[in-house]
């Protein structure tokens, strides 16, 4: 009878040591895989960096004039944005302090 006990504990050990092995190799194969896919994925995006690049080389190269043209208008717009950006957030800053100003009063 007691060996019968001590042989169920010895097989249950033996079976969750057996489990807890496969686990740990499902768990280390899985982290193998992400980085796989995170290598494969920055791959790509080397890749279309690179020819993005190589694209925009080409346009400016054949496209000169109207290179010119569209970046002073972006340079405008991102002036103008930035531009009422600032005006928008000084004039809320004067309206908070009139509501502080008129609290304190």
């Amino acid at each position: 009878m007691a060996q019968s006990i001590f042989e169920q504990t010895g097989e249950q050990i033996a079976d969750t040591v057996h489990k807890a092995s496969r686990a740990a190799s499902a768990a280390a194969e899985a982290i193998e895989d992400g980085v796989g896919t995170a290598r494969r994925a920055a791959k790509r995006g080397t890749y279309a960096a690179e020819e993005l690049l190589l694209d925009a080389r080409r346009r400016i190269q054949r496209y000169p004039v109207e290179t010119i043209v569209a970046t002073f208008a972006a340079g405008i717009a991102a002036g103008s944005a930035l531009s009422w950006l600032m005006r928008h957030n000084a004039a809320c800053d004067k309206a908070d302090a009139r509501e502080v100003d008129q609290m304190s009063r």
